[in-house]
């Protein structure tokens, strides 16, 4: 029996928010910091998130060999409850990102599913063996214990390429009700949104974009499908990146903005402006220039930076901030100030840093 999504949870999905990759924060001898790990999930939720999405790329996988992967999704959940507990809107969505083979994967989501989960999503990273049909019954099985957010990871980051095929059968499966699009390629992202829109299913899946290289564009745009000669309209509602881990305030904020144009009929140049400097700065953020081999690294320089983090420190210490990165976000931070949150992060950070 595929798992039941909590209305509530549906809803916001459906309506469309900002869901952070949520970092992880490591000590000098690697565990885990608590206080300021707790600071992040706080950050985000006061800034208007709708989710957060632990356990995923921007959290590193290597979370899972440290004995991580429990307490990170644990405090995140603690916050979100507690956020939750004192607003009047809706819970945040959550969002655990499940990987490995199936038994592991299934391991990984009774565990999220044990601390309150919304939904798994499915890091199909190492598993470039499987033919589709088997990935297909991978998700399948996973989505007995959770609902499904399936996950097209772009292959420069360890991603594999996906089709049309697989997107359809995918999105038949009534576990599934959300798809993060993150191959940073606009031929494959239409065929995510073609899949969904052909699978029948096209008002019960949230397509979210993880194309940080086109992020207002993506939610800018109404996608019109034509099945069995009659059009299909699907929008990507909302935003699952590693790159609204920063600035997390003004990305909510440019959200709403699309969301308004897109009601209004009216998408005005100044946005398409806006997008092409919001690319620019990822590229920043993301390390383009260095195959993205400094992304995560680049998110956790603008949080130190604004104070969260103490230091940029990876699980893997040869990680680091590739060369010329950080003069490139000075270019972007001097060169963009709509993009960045630096005063409201300085109103609050004290009070999301205090004790746990």
């Amino acid at each position: 029996m595929p798992a039941i999504l909590a209305p509530a949870a549906a809803r916001t999905l459906l309506e469309g928010v900002i869901i952070p990759a949520h970092p992880l924060v490591i000590t000098a001898d690697g565990t885990l910091d608590e206080r300021r790990q707790r600071a992040l999930t706080r950050y985000y939720l006061d800034a208007g998130a709708g989710g957060l999405a632990v356990g995923v790329h921007t959290t590193q996988f290597g979370i899972r060999t440290a004995g991580l992967l429990e307490p990170v999704l644990r405090l995140a959940a603690e916050e979100a409850a507690t956020a939750a507990a004192r607003a009047d809107g809706p819970a945040p969505v959550l969002v655990a990102g499940v990987a490995g083979g199936t038994a592991e994967a299934v391991r990984e989501a009774e565990m999220a599913a044990s601390l309150s989960y919304d939904l798994a999503m499915v890091i199909v990273r190492g598993l470039d063996h499987l033919p589709d049909r088997e990935l297909v019954a991978h998700l399948a099985e996973i989505g007995e214990v959770l609902p499904l957010c399936g996950f097209y990871l772009q292959p420069a980051v360890g991603g594999r390429v996906l089709g049309v095929d697989f997107w359809r059968q995918a999105a038949q499966l009534p576990a599934l009700r959300a798809v993060k699009i993150a191959p940073f390629d606009r031929y494959r992202t239409i065929d995510v949104v073609r899949a969904v829109c052909e699978s029948g299913r096209a008002e019960e899946i949230a397509l979210y974009t993880g194309n940080d290289d086109n992020i207002l564009v993506d939610l800018l745009t109404e996608f019109s499908i034509e099945v069995d000669g009659e059009p299909v309209v699907k929008r990507i509602v909302g935003g699952l990146l590693g790159q609204t881990a920063v600035w997390t305030h003004r990305a909510v904020e440019l959200l709403n903005r699309a969301h308004e144009a897109v009601r209004s009929g009216q998408v005005d140049t100044e946005l398409l402006t806006l997008a092409a400097r919001l690319t620019d700065a990822n590229g920043a953020v993301f390390d383009v220039a260095h195959g993205f081999a400094g992304c995560i690294a680049g998110v956790h320089e603008v949080l130190r930076r604004q104070g969260l983090l103490a230091e940029v420190r990876l699980l893997d210490p040869a990680e680091g901030l590739s060369p010329g990165q950080a003069e490139e976000l000075d270019r972007v931070i001097a060169a963009y100030p709509e993009l960045v949150d630096d005063e409201f992060v300085a109103r609050h950070r004290d009070a999301w840093l205090k004790a746990a």
